[in-house]
């Protein structure tokens, strides 16, 4: 178990690599036997300290929702971190790349909720509670050098969030056929990954009753105008400065962002 100490000084260096661009040494390194209650509380820290300075939490992102991604990281369970209004992006935005350390996009929906959810929310309350489904990029950062991570240390570092790229208009997606939605994602004109929502653990919607339970563990519960997004379709894949991300999801819409 972590101490107190250890807790404040990770996450003040996370939260510090924000504005410095300097990763940090793994922190499971730095606590013997970490635990996810740890890497949460770090995390949970870093929210409080976004909100100190203004800057108002506005959505959950849950993570590895996907076999793909969690072979990619080399983890077998979900997570979740939040974004603020800062991380929050347009599409019509370019967006520089020189705000992040070592960033990755994916192609991901976003659900903005219409009512709360309580703690243990079932499937069937959460498809009640969705005003509406959006299409998203996700970019994902790790303030953790070289992306050296564990379950632990993404929960820490926010679930790696680096920002959200939201289209502001709903897409026109049926809630019914949420698991036959495609995304198809090219950067720089090439494709990059593809998968349908049936990827993200069987269903879209399926990680957000899961996100209730763990939050709701926290003291913690959705609230009607919170943006989620769910997961990845596929894996993550680099950008750099210069390429365009486009995201085609069939008859559901086009979702494209550049870089700078």
């Amino acid at each position: 178990m972590a101490t107190q100490d250890q807790i404040e000084s990770i996450a003040a260096d996370l939260f510090a690599a924000y504005t410095s661009k300097e990763p940090i040494q793994p922190p499971r390194e730095i606590i013997e036997d970490m635990t996810v209650a740890d890497a949460y509380a770090i995390q949970q820290w870093q929210e409080k300290a976004f909100e100190a300075k203004g800057d108002k939490v506005v959505g959950r992102k849950i993570g590895l929702t996907s076999l793909a991604m969690q072979k990619q990281l080399g983890v077998d369970s979900p997570d979740f971190g939040f974004f603020t209004e800062s991380l929050l992006f347009s599409s019509d935005e370019a967006i520089a790349v020189d705000q992040f350390i070592s960033p990755k996009v994916e192609p991901e929906l976003g659900f903005k909720l219409a009512k709360d959810l309580a703690p243990n929310s079932s499937f069937e309350e959460v498809l009640n509670a969705i005003e509406s489904v959006h299409l998203a990029i996700e970019i994902i950062d790790s303030r953790v050098r070289d992306w050296d991570i564990r379950l632990v240390d993404t929960v820490a570092d926010n679930a790696s969030c680096g920002a959200i790229v939201l289209d502001p208009e709903p897409a026109n997606i049926p809630l019914e056929e949420l698991t036959a939605v495609p995304a198809r994602m090219l950067i720089g004109g090439e494709v990059a990954g593809e998968g349908t929502g049936e990827a993200v653990m069987g269903h879209p919607v399926k990680p957000i009753a899961w996100l209730t339970e763990i939050l709701g563990e926290m003291g913690t519960t959705l609230k009607a105008g919170d943006i989620i997004l769910s997961g990845s379709f596929c894996g993550a894949a680099p950008v750099v400065a210069g390429q365009e991300v486009i995201v085609d999801y069939g008859p559901y819409g086009t979702l494209t962002t550049s870089f700078k």
